[in-house]
């Protein structure tokens, strides 16, 4: 593709390849649909709309317009505040070292905890839950047959599958009753806000470290968001004395 291909003038101002390409990947991911004859030539359209709707901003002189100009201001403004932190912030990195340093220094925020994987059954009363665990208990279905037929949960059409979950996912009661069972244990109907529930327990892990290399890139992140509240903080305060501030 010829970038510097002129496609259409407005006005006498020439839009090219390029300027379809540059508008395309400003849209970012959005964009990326657009990649393609019928997508640019769409862009291509929108860049001669705002081209004529140029022409005619400057053909009736709203450049001269007290309302446009105290917009300009205040877009200038924005953008010069936005330089100059920019500037504060641009050369602030993180090593591989301090990531590293963090990691071994806090084992703590980095534990797991503990975890169980279960299924459960919701139905609207005790009567109701007895009746079903007396049939689980005989046999006579699978639990997940009694989810698809009994639930009101959502997860009914997975068996009535929660997948896994920590301490604090769940409500107490249902919580406390699903940490205190062994894999393949059903439990006795437990009643929470949303109704009664009996679980079944299928896994439950005893919790282990997340590792360096799951955390690293979150945790860089972390780190530099830190360094650069640090450097904004020092930089306003050095502004402070710089600058009168007069409060009213």
């Amino acid at each position: 593709m010829n970038e510097t291909k002129i496609l259409a003038a407005v006005n006498g101002v020439n839009i090219t390849e390029a300027d379809v390409t540059r508008a395309i990947l400003a849209m970012g991911q959005r964009g990326q649909s657009l990649m393609n004859p019928q997508g640019r030539t769409m862009v291509l359209e929108q860049l001669i709309n705002r081209a004529l709707l140029l022409a005619a901003a400057k053909r009736d002189l709203i450049e001269l317009d007290p309302e446009f100009k105290a917009q300009l201001a205040a877009v200038k403004n924005e953008l010069l505040t936005k330089f100059e932190i920019d500037r504060a912030l641009k050369d602030l990195r993180v090593r591989e070292e301090e990531v590293r340093e963090y990691y071994d220094s806090h084992p703590e925020q980095f534990d797991r905890g503990e975890t169980v994987t279960a299924s459960h059954i919701l139905v609207d009363s005790e009567e109701k839950a007895d009746s079903i665990l007396s049939g689980l208990k005989a046999g006579s279905l699978t639990f997940e047959e009694a989810a698809k037929r009994h639930s009101s949960c959502p997860s009914r059409e997975s068996g009535g599958n929660l997948g896994e979950f920590g301490r604090g996912q769940m409500v107490k009661e249902f919580e406390d009753a699903a940490f205190a069972m062994q894999p393949g244990e059903l439990s006795r109907p437990v009643k929470t806000q949303f109704g009664w529930h009996i679980i079944k327990l299928l896994a439950r892990s005893e919790g282990s470290a997340l590792s360096y290399e799951e955390v690293r890139e979150q945790l860089a992140e972390q780190l530099l968001a830190e360094k650069q509240q640090k450097a904004y903080d020092s930089r306003i305060n050095q502004l402070r004395i710089l600058f009168p501030v007069d409060r009213f």
